[in-house]
């Protein structure tokens, strides 16, 4: 028991998740007493298999670890420095991914929910929170997530008088590594690029395996997306926008018959070992565990039926055997109007002792829901100690992430956003340059806003 004249008060942080954990973990390594409740297992969600903290439910990937030339490398770099536990917890069970950052999610889960039991300051409590809570809890970190529980959504929407916002998140399916014919598959990273976790499966970097489509069979694998028979949406349902980052495989064929070769399954970057030639088209699959026996097919998020799943998916040469560990899946995701309904410090305007945090404010991604969380976790723990709330610059991926969800984006337009370089100020070319220098000037500009936003992001953290 704490000691109520030294110890801070605790702070309620309301789900288990990514956003949810990396809050638990901020405010507790601030020394601030955290009671973490988590309604898995008592009850489930439509997305969820386990009770575990930071279950990762859809890929498991955390996108490309490149701080110098893409944003989300450099929001991974931002939270490694801000002692991020989603970000230690996948760096320690990272998996071969060319330049992306890949874990064995049921490692990276399981050491996320054990540092988060061990902690001495974090309680957990295995129960739903069936409304809004209590107001003796004067803070508290809603980080629900998208798939948040009925009536903790409608009594949010009753308190606000604001709309939710809605739409469709979808699940890629997960082959057995060795029901996947390489006499017609090989492992290659696009341009041989090697990534975070080292040489993958094929021993030289190779950490993708790629299954090759002439012309015909494209046309066919695409004519077979259209018309295999799709899950059907419920009434409530039939109103709800997909979110553009994450489109199943038949909606993006459903734009036309060359979409998929410009998307997922573009060629560009491989070369077919076997036919001596680059391919018309290419599915990609990405090592989904430690051991090497799962791999899940890239960006082909799908609401197809599970037995067309079956039948489509066998037509991709090299899959014509394919056992599937976990088929394809669609669910529902709900996010805040955030523009209009948080302030810079993620407080609800109509009930400033609630913080929202994660997928639930409108970020899209793994690694995004988790940095509103370990911002979300900081600004808690700076108000319990009677410090100035101080929000990162708007020159870091953290800052610039926050800054678009509270502040910059339109809140009649609002949508799930991932972290990108066009959320972030521009660097001012210097006066006097020349057609070819300004080129040369362009060229650079990610790695000038990446140096930039880790200067400044120093500077925050000592403050």
């Amino acid at each position: 028991m704490t000691n109520s004249k030294t110890t801070p008060q605790s702070v309620h942080v309301i789900g288990a998740g990514l956003a949810g954990s990396e809050a638990a973990w901020q405010l507790a390594s601030a020394g601030i007493p955290v009671i973490l409740h988590e309604m898995r297992p008592l009850r489930g969600t439509e997305a969820h298999q386990t009770d575990q903290c930071a279950e990762l439910v859809c890929s498991n990937s955390l996108r490309s670890d490149d701080a110098m030339n893409n944003a989300v490398g450099l929001l991974h770099e931002e939270m490694r420095r801000a002692q991020s536990l989603i970000l230690q917890a996948a760096d320690r069970h990272k998996l071969p991914a060319g330049g992306a950052l890949a874990v064995d999610r049921e490692a990276f889960a399981a050491t996320v929910t054990t540092t988060l039991q061990q902690h001495p300051l974090i309680t957990f409590q295995r129960e739903e929170i069936t409304g809004l809570p209590p107001t003796e809890w004067d803070s508290v970190i809603v980080a629900t997530g998208p798939l948040t529980s009925p009536a903790l959504s409608q009594a949010v929407l009753e308190l606000t008088g604001e709309a939710s916002l809605s739409f469709f998140d979808a699940i890629a399916p997960i082959v057995h590594r060795d029901s996947i014919d390489m006499e017609k598959a090989w492992f290659q990273s696009r341009y041989d690029k090697e990534g975070a976790g080292g040489t993958g499966a094929g021993g030289d970097g190779a950490d993708y395996i790629n299954c090759p489509l002439d012309k015909q069979p494209y046309n066919d694998f695409v004519e077979a997306l259209l018309t295999g028979e799709k899950t059907d949406f419920k009434e409530w349902e039939q109103s709800t926008p997909y979110f553009e980052g994450c489109l199943p495989i038949e909606v993006m064929a459903a734009r036309g018959p060359q979409t998929l070769r410009f998307g997922p399954m573009k060629p560009v970057g491989l070369f077919d070992p076997h036919a001596q030639r680059r391919p018309y088209a290419v599915v990609q699959l990405r090592q989904d565990n430690a051991l090497g026996t799962l791999y899940n097919i890239v960006g082909f998020q799908t609401k197809l039926k599970h037995a067309e799943q079956v039948r489509v998916f066998r037509m991709i040469p090299g899959l014509e055997n394919a056992e599937f560990a976990r088929l394809g899946g669609l669910h529902r995701n709900t996010f805040l109007n955030s523009p209009k309904l948080l302030d810079p410090h993620l407080r609800l305007k109509a009930r400033p002792g609630l913080r929202f945090a994660g997928q639930v404010t409108g970020v899209e991604g793994y690694v995004e829901s988790a940095a509103i969380g370990l911002l979300a976790g900081r600004f808690a723990a700076a108000e319990r100690l009677g410090r100035d709330l101080v929000t990162p610059p708007e020159t870091t991926a953290l800052g610039a992430l926050l800054r678009h969800i509270t502040v910059n984006a339109d809140a009649k337009t609002f949508q799930p956003m991932n972290v990108n370089f066009g959320l972030f100020p521009e660097i001012a070319a210097p006066d006097g340059l020349n057609k070819a220098q300004l080129r040369e000037w362009k060229s650079g500009r990610k790695p000038r806003l990446s140096k930039r936003a880790l200067s400044d992001l120093q500077g925050w953290l000592a403050a």
